[in-house]
């Protein structure tokens, strides 16, 4: 029996720690049919990419071509279709050129340099949070923290009031537990209700926009124009713009709250770091990179073979579900040395997948990246002797079989400095 019959990632203690799971699929059948996902597990670093460089073989356009979807997600899909506007492939699910088409239309959100001009703001929600709870001594860091930071953010970039946060919240659960492998029925059905209920209220603010545009992303998107396939320049309709700002929402926050409180765990997790960064400030680009390589927040994504076609040695035909495993491949031992080690020390740590690579990096890597350097810059300044409130706090996660983030963080520590800290400090 092969080390792979231990382990089944739906299962509680293998979603809590998949990392030996993984190390095994790349030791004993590095392209794996994991059963429980009902679909080829990608575990390798160059495998990976490999998928990446070649879109015309492994489609994200996994809806069209069958790759597997689950009950809970068809549940949500079905009443999302029947209440409200159906799913539309934008940018996730798109390969060039068509994804090139729709990419076009929010890089501009998301350039260098208009994060390094976003800096002073990152840094005053930063404050702002802290200054929430510094008094107190103590935070559930998941929730006081790691989620409203980019949740404010991504609503102002979306234009929408900073008191719906909680409900963007809940909005962007709703759009991505169906595929997470840990919803049942009834859960399903209310997370499609509360996709439409979002869908309804984009829709009010699309239509304010046509009518009153601002300088925000709906705005943008409600007035820009794209050429269709007869050669002829259109708007966007109602379907692909509620497709547009499903992934805006859900990428613009759920990622970088993991990435956030993962972080700070692997923090906690190793007395002595948080002060070696203190003394040596440069060292802290370097812990976000390595924390993204270690901890990855989205664990695997989707694709679907368009052919008959081989990986990694294995037949794959033609309709094949295929997960390409990024949290695998950034702890491939032949790409990083020693690399069940969090270094943060690491050299070129930034190699990692954990934003992807190629046609669809994630937009909003930088701004990411920008959240992260605020949010240690800051609390490393105002905030000193970071403790768990329970010492043998077992950082659990919020169950999904392809997202990783801790459900809560409950610390203690003591002020540092009381003031906010504004140094307008670019990770860039």
């Amino acid at each position: 029996m092969t080390a792979l019959a231990n382990y089944n990632l739906l299962e509680d203690g293998t979603r809590e720690c998949p990392f030996p799971y993984f190390n095994a699929i790349r030791r004993e059948q590095p392209v794996y049919f994991m059963e429980e996902l009902g679909a080829w597990y990608v575990s390798r670093y160059e495998d990976v990419r490999h998928v990446k460089k070649h879109p015309e073989i492994f489609s994200n356009n996994i809806f069209e071509l069958g790759a597997q979807r689950g009950a809970s997600r068809d549940i949500a899909e079905s009443y999302r279709n029947e209440h409200g506007w159906r799913r539309v492939s934008t940018l996730q699910r798109t390969d060039p050129p068509l994804h090139t088409k729709y990419r076009k239309l929010i890089n501009h959100a998301f350039t260098v340099k208009r994060i390094r001009a976003m800096t002073p703001y990152v840094e005053t929600v930063v404050n702002d949070l802290i200054d929430g709870f510094i008094d107190q001594g103590r935070c559930d860091f998941v929730w006081d923290f790691a989620i409203p930071l980019p949740c404010t953010v991504i609503a102002d970039q979306l234009g929408v009031p900073g008191e719906k946060i909680w409900q963007l919240k809940e909005w962007s659960d709703a759009m991505l537990a169906p595929g997470g492998g840990f919803t049942d029925d009834a859960a399903a059905l209310k997370c499609g209700q509360l996709v439409v209920e979002a869908q309804q209220f984009f829709a009010k603010v699309i239509e304010e926009r046509r009518r009153e545009p601002r300088d925000d992303i709906i705005s943008d998107l409600v007035h820009t124009k794209v050429t269709d396939d007869q050669g002829a320049e259109r708007h966007l309709d109602m379907h692909e713009l509620q497709d547009l700002l499903d992934q805006l929402l859900t990428g613009g926050n759920e990622t970088t709250t993991n990435a956030i409180g993962s972080a700070l765990m692997l923090l906690l997790q190793r007395p002595g770091t948080m002060q070696r960064m203190r003394e040596d400030p440069k060292l802290l680009r370097n812990f976000i990179e390595e924390s993204l390589r270690f901890e990855t927040p989205v664990i695997h994504l989707w694709r679907v073979t368009t052919q008959d076609t081989e990986l990694g040695g294995v037949s794959l035909p033609k309709g094949s579900s295929v997960a390409l495993g990024y949290a695998s491949a950034n702890r491939d031992e032949t790409v990083f040395e020693d690399s069940e080690t969090f270094d943060i020390a690491r050299k070129k740590p930034g190699a990692h997948l954990a934003f992807g690579s190629g046609p669809h990096h994630c937009p909003g890597a930088a701004l990411a990246r920008q959240e992260m350097f605020s949010t240690f810059t800051i609390l490393l300044h105002r905030l000193e002797n970071i403790r768990l409130q329970n010492p043998e706090d077992e950082f659990l996660h919020v169950p999904s079989s392809f997202l990783r983030g801790l459900a809560h963080l409950n610390i203690d520590f003591d002020v540092r400095n009381r003031a906010p800290h504004r140094p307008a400090a670019s990770v860039y």
